[in-house]
């Protein structure tokens, strides 16, 4: 890890438009959460469903993807990319310093509120709160991995992800069954029933083949995206 080029991409992620985003998502879903224990409408199973469809199926690929593409599309599409690929640093560095800082903003922006808002609800009942802000956390790894490294393939990678996190993740992967093997949102579902005792929460993926994908998934991806930087030339194209 870069300890200037982290500390660019702090200061270009948390410094634009994009930190209202990655305010405004936690704060409905949090919003939500005292709604909710406000019209007396809690309780363990409405705790799960508000995780499941907004926390985890909403919320966690949307900051993913403001965190995975605002790391390096911007740099990309302006041309200030080159200024950072001609200096000294391995560009697969580049690659994992961007990774790290899309990571940790998504998991401060999608695990703790996600944490706040099951406790809220029903306190520590049945390990909901700790099941769900893990499964956030490690999913949220995985999110910010592919679309940092969608950022790289593409200038269109907003529109991609959103398409992506909507069709696919929204979509098809709660309502087909083959392909919820192939969701990180399943995946990350997984983890949380695998901490939980919830009734509420089962999955039909497997403990092993969910951490196994996560880690694949993230590791290919950073990896890719490295190998993406080393063909751009110094005039920003490829």
């Amino acid at each position: 890890m870069n300890g200037v080029i982290a500390e660019i991409s702090y200061r270009a992620l948390l410094g634009r438009r994009r930190v209202w985003l990655l305010v405004l998502l936690p704060a409905v879903l949090l919003a939500l959460a005292v709604l909710l224990r406000v019209v007396d409408a809690g309780g363990e199973r409405a705790a799960v469903m508000l995780l499941q469809t907004f926390a985890v199926g909403t919320m966690l690929p949307l900051l993913g993807l403001i965190a995975g593409t605002g790391v390096i599309a911007p740099e990309i599409d302006d041309g200030t990319v080159v200024h950072l690929l001609a200096k000294p640093i391995s560009r697969p560095v580049i690659a994992q310093t961007k990774f790290l800082v899309a990571a940790s903003v998504v998991a401060v922006f999608a695990a703790v509120p996600t944490f706040a808002a099951a406790y809220l609800l029903i306190g520590l009942e049945s390990g909901v709160a700790s099941g769900f802000a893990l499964g956030a956390l490690i999913g949220g790894v995985a999110y910010a991995a592919v679309f940092m490294l969608l950022g790289t393939v593409t200038r269109h990678a907003v529109t991609i992800g959103i398409a992506y996190a909507v069709i696919w993740e929204g979509v098809v992967g709660n309502f087909v069954p083959g392909a919820r093997r192939f969701s990180i949102q399943q995946w990350s579902q997984t983890v949380a029933d695998q901490v939980s005792s919830s009734a509420f929460l089962t999955t039909e993926i497997t403990l092993g083949f969910a951490a196994a994908a996560l880690l694949l998934v993230t590791v290919g991806a950073v990896v890719w995206a490295g190998q993406r930087l080393r063909s751009f030339s110094l005039t920003g194209d490829e």
